[in-house]
């Protein structure tokens, strides 16, 4: 599957027209997660879709559900612009941005230099680069061309020869474990247990993927992560701002 989707991207690059740049405030990714408004950072996902389970959320308004994570208690937010596979459009990202002030993370599969310029216009604070999308060096270059662009990013990783590799090269600021095979989409939070141990600690990390109960909150902080980011469970939730609470333990009062 990831493979399918690198190609589709390579044909949705040759045609990309980079938009004008948006007039925006800036947020820290790294620092909300560095002082998170929880035990844990949240970065909760505005998510529609995924390869894997289909359509998520039918009645989806991408900034109702922003403002409800924010309301929450979210620390920051990913948003999916992925057309094809995720159902997602960049203009969601741009219009969340306009009504939240929260650190927004541009969640696609970044594999060139156009695609950070992109991210940088249309109001993104941080990107996602993907460990087993790109070779380390070039990884590298996207992810100084993103600091340069004013962006951070979020370098995520699966497999522990994926992050060995990459630290070869540089150590990001922040990392992010999936606990989800992209070949084989399936879902196993031990991942990040079995990883953690080779994140440099000056990093931050961060657990994404297969996070939905209190005790995967537990289990994930107990393995050294930071931050978890969190999608599926929350949007399948009626209320985001409760999903949250039961996310993290905290009681939920009846109305």
């Amino acid at each position: 599957m990831l493979k399918q989707i690198l190609q589709t991207k390579k044909e949705e690059i040759a045609k990309l027209e980079v938009p004008e740049q948006q007039s925006v405030q800036r947020y820290s990714l790294y620092e909300a997660l560095s002082e998170p408004n929880r035990t844990l950072g949240l970065i909760a996902e505005v998510k529609r879709a995924s390869p894997s389970k289909g359509m998520i959320k039918e009645d989806f308004n991408h900034i109702d559900i922003a403002r409800s994570y924010e309301e929450g208690g979210a620390d920051a937010l990913s948003v999916l612009t992925d057309e094809q596979y995720f159902k997602g459009h960049r203009t969601f990202l741009t219009d969340i941005k306009k009504q939240v002030h929260l650190p927004i993370l541009r969640k696609d599969f970044i594999i060139d230099p156009l695609q950070v310029i992109e991210s940088a216009r249309i109001g993104a604070d941080a990107i996602l680069l993907i460990g087993e999308a790109v070779e380390p060096l070039k990884l590298h270059e996207l992810y100084k061309q993103a600091y340069e662009e004013g962006l951070e990013c979020l370098v995520e990783v699966h497999a522990q020869e994926t992050l060995e590799s990459i630290l070869h090269v540089f150590t990001p600021k922040i990392i992010g474990i999936n606990n989800r095979n992209l070949h084989t989409f399936t879902t196993s939070i031990e991942q990040t247990n079995e990883i953690a141990q080779f994140v440099p600690g000056d990093s931050l990390l961060v657990s994404e993927s297969g996070i939905g109960r209190y005790e995967d909150i537990r289990y994930v902080k107990q393995s050294g992560a930071h931050g978890v980011l969190v999608g599926e469970s929350l949007m399948r939730q009626k209320s985001q701002q409760e999903a949250i609470k039961k996310l993290f333990g905290e009681p939920v009062h009846a109305r």
